[in-house]
Formats: C-alpha cells, structure tokens, sequence
C-alpha cells in the first residue's frame, strides 16, 4: 500500500511493501528540471534528499526512452540511452525521473540487489520491466520469486489515449492483454501501470504493489507532460540499498 511521508515537510510517496529505502519525489521536491527558475529548487532539494539518505551524491542515467539497462557503479558517473539502473552495492542510491511515465523499482529480499526502471511506452513496448529482473537473475543469480516491484505514480488508463500502432506493440509485450485497455468514444487507453506488473507477473514476480495516483489527475501532486503542455519538471523514483 502507498502512503505519503516527508522530507523536512515535503511530501514524497513511499510503499509498505519494499523493505529497501525508496521513494517517489513530487511537486514539493523536484531535483530535475530544465527550467531556469527550479535550478536553485533543484539544487537545494539534491542536497536536502542526500543528507536523508546519508549519500555524497544520487547516481542517475541519461534517460532516452530505450529499454538498455546499465548496473551502477560508484566511480562512474555517465549512463548514456539509459533507462534502467541496478544496484548492488551499499551506501549507493540511484533515481530515475519521470513525468507520465512509469516508474517500476524491483528488490531483490535476499540478495539485497536493487534497480530502477523508466517504463514509458517505447520502454514498456520494449519489455525494460521484465529485461531488468532478466539481467538481475543473469548478472547477480536473483530469483524472481525473492523479488518485490512497486509501480509509481504515472497516466493511468482514465488518461491515456493511444494509436493504433502503440496498441499493438504493447499488446504484443504480454499473453493475455485483457483488462490492460479500454475502448471509450472509438478511442483506445490502455494502462502502462498494469502492462508492465502483468510483464513482471510472467517473469515470475509475485509481489507487486501499483501506485493508485495518475499524474495527470493528480497534476498538483504530481508533474504531467501531458497536462502541462511538455513540461521539463520531472517527480523522481529513488532507490538505496
């Protein structure tokens, strides 16, 4: 179950299912923006989530919307097309940014192994849910069934219109579609949250908690490209072993 918690008074979002340090950022600490008037918000907030981490500094990708996935290390610092990061040591924390997007994070209970994943269409399209718990059982021996997932903020299908072409590919992703879109006035949504817990599912993942909050219902929450017209603001998915 989600619930909200704080940072010095600003709201971040937290799931009672994942014994692993995470959170998801909102509106009241951005530490991703092009925007010129976030960047002292953006570099107070940076500094602000470290020292609640006990961190020097928070590792993230250059994130391009592909399904590749790096594993994090503490001397590097450029993760080029990027949109999946795994940690396995402590002491490091990574984050992932978002803005209708789908933010999957998976825990691994026994070996302690962690990741980060950026599910936007083209990444749920490409399967980064599932290809992170495949890297994690091929690089690290995790078993899937000793890992938990938590699925964030991001459009829910009560928003999210699509193509015909994006319809299929994500449809192709999984065995049974059903339940995953809807028809409503000759338009198709379909509900990114769901398709990648139902590709976590059939790698074998069973405890998976889904984020009820939309991004773009909840745009005072949360930012939303969608709504707010392309906007460079970005909420942050974060993840400390």
């Amino acid at each position: 179950m989600f619930y909200f918690d704080e940072i010095n008074g600003k709201k971040i979002l937290k799931s009672d299912l994942l014994k692993a340090e995470h959170f998801f950022t909102t509106r009241d600490c951005c530490i991703q923006s092009k925007d010129a008037e976030y960047e002292s918000i953006v570099t107070s907030n940076k500094k602000l989530i470290c020292k609640y981490l006990g961190v020097e500094k928070l590792i993230s990708p250059c994130q391009t919307h592909t399904s590749h996935i790096e594993t994090a290390q503490k001397d590097k610092g450029f993760y080029p097309d990027t949109d999946g990061l795994i940690i396995k040591d402590k002491g490091l924390a990574v984050f992932l940014n978002f803005a209708d997007c789908t933010p999957v994070i998976i825990y691994d209970n026994n070996k302690n192994i962690g990741a980060v994943s950026h599910a936007g269409w083209r990444g749920t399209a490409g399967k980064i849910s599932a290809k992170t718990v495949q890297k994690m059982v091929n690089d690290f021996s995790c078993n899937p069934e000793d890992m938990t997932a938590v699925i964030g903020p991001a459009i829910s299908i009560c928003c999210y219109n699509v193509g015909d072409e994006v319809y299929e590919q994500l449809k192709a992703t999984v065995k049974d579609f059903n339940g995953l879109y809807k028809i409503k006035d000759e338009q198709i949504f379909v509900d990114l949250k769901s398709i990648n817990a139902r590709q976590l599912e059939e790698c074998g993942v069973k405890d998976i908690d889904i984020c009820p909050y939309c991004t773009c219902c909840n745009n005072d929450i949360f930012f939303s490209y969608r709504k707010e017209n392309a906007t460079s603001n970005r909420h942050s998915a974060i993840l400390k072993l």
